[in-house]
């Protein structure tokens, strides 16, 4: 799934990373808005991967275009 030029994560980004999700998961189960399993699978996919912040950005504007294509 990568293109030729993609940057991956170091392990130290990818631990920066993942440190952010676990505290984003927190905040939004104290707002009542908690991750589900899907979603928790996605953000663990792009740690796993090593994926680059904007390569996650591409990946997420393509779900929710492919998302309001189907919702028409």
């Amino acid at each position: 799934m990568l293109k030729t030029g993609d940057k991956l994560l170091s392990p130290a980004e990818v631990e920066a990373a993942r440190k952010r999700r676990l505290e984003a998961m927190a905040l939004q189960e104290i707002e009542g808005n908690p991750l589900d399993a899907e979603q928790i699978a996605m953000f663990e996919m792009f740690e796993r991967e090593r994926w680059s912040h904007e390569k996650c950005t591409e990946y997420l504007l393509a779900r929710a275009r492919e998302a309001a294509k189907q919702d028409q």
